[in-house]
């Protein structure tokens, strides 16, 4: 279990975290969010003790990182960095014998990634000689392929495309189910929904969400509504407490309440005359509420 105790850090005048706390038992991934510059690599950089925080601690297990907790850390950089002129073979080998591996554990190990990730390509090609989607499996493979039994990937899903991206969440969710501590930072709030236990957003190095996915959403009240009604969007628009709506071209009405109870309204409304194919009244979506977040100074 990873714990992060009101860690502080500072850089001369400027804060760039704030108390910052938060938990991660075995077998849990938490997402942390927010703009750039917000303190996700901060957190990460002083969890791996590559900065010093002014105040707070992290502990795993119960007491500070050791070197041989080091070990069983998988670490995923947002700036990559791999050897151009190394095959995938010696690089795979060279990274997991930093983790204190050897080549007996690791080499039967690499095949199985390689196929596991999909790469195109031989295990004995160099990495200069791979395209660039294919040097980031590499690169994902070296974080992983230990086994870790804390994984903190930075911007894990960058660059990748939807398919690649769901071999990613798979690898990430075969740790998970051996135990893994995971922690990553996602722009793509879709990727953070599906996969998170525990979701963290951070702004200007302090914490304004903290909880489980589905909860913080329902914090924010039912408030979007969608719908196949044959009722015209401008009687809809007319109820109170529908702030506003549009008809997407798939022919669903898309509402945004201000008051969730507005909901009853409107579905005695789209029903006067009997069976409507749906009728769904959600909270907002993660992205939705990021952005909201983002915007508001007044928290």
């Amino acid at each position: 279990m990873l714990e992060v105790k009101n860690l502080v850090k500072t850089f001369g005048d400027f804060t760039a975290l704030n108390n910052v706390s938060f938990t991660i038992p075995e077998g849990k991934i938490l997402g942390l969010i927010g703009q750039n510059g917000a303190g996700k690599t901060t957190t990460f950089r002083l969890i791996l003790n590559f900065l010093k925080a002014d105040e707070g601690k992290v502990n795993w297990n119960g007491h500070a990182l050791t070197q041989k907790n080091y070990n069983e850390i998988g670490y995923l950089p947002e700036e990559r960095g791999l050897y151009p002129k190394v095959t995938i073979e010696n690089q795979l080998l060279y990274f997991a014998q930093l983790r204190g591996k050897t080549k007996k554990e690791i080499v039967p190990k690499i095949d199985e990634w390689m196929d596991r990730f999909e790469v195109k390509g031989k295990k004995t090609d160099k990495v200069k000689s791979l395209s660039k989607g294919n040097q980031q499996k590499v690169q994902l493979i070296a974080t992983l392929i230990h086994e870790p039994k804390l994984i903190i990937l930075d911007e894990p899903f960058s660059g990748l495309d939807p398919v690649n991206a769901e071999l990613l969440k798979e690898g990430i969710l075969s740790l998970k189910e051996k135990g893994s501590c995971v922690i990553f930072s996602s722009h793509n709030m879709d990727n953070v929904e599906k996969i998170c236990d525990h979701l963290i957003m951070l702004k200007n190095g302090e914490m304004v969400l903290d909880g489980p996915v589905q909860q913080i959403r329902e914090s924010f009240g039912r408030t979007k509504i969608f719908l196949e009604s044959h009722e015209p969007l401008e009687n809809l628009l007319h109820l109170p407490g529908v702030e506003k709506g549009r008809l997407r071209e798939d022919g669903v009405t898309e509402l945004t309440l201000s008051d969730p109870e507005a909901g009853k309204d409107v579905f005695q409304l789209v029903t006067k005359n009997g069976y409507i194919s749906m009728f769904n009244q959600q909270p907002p979506t993660l992205e939705e509420i990021f952005k909201m977040k983002a915007g508001d100074s007044h928290e």
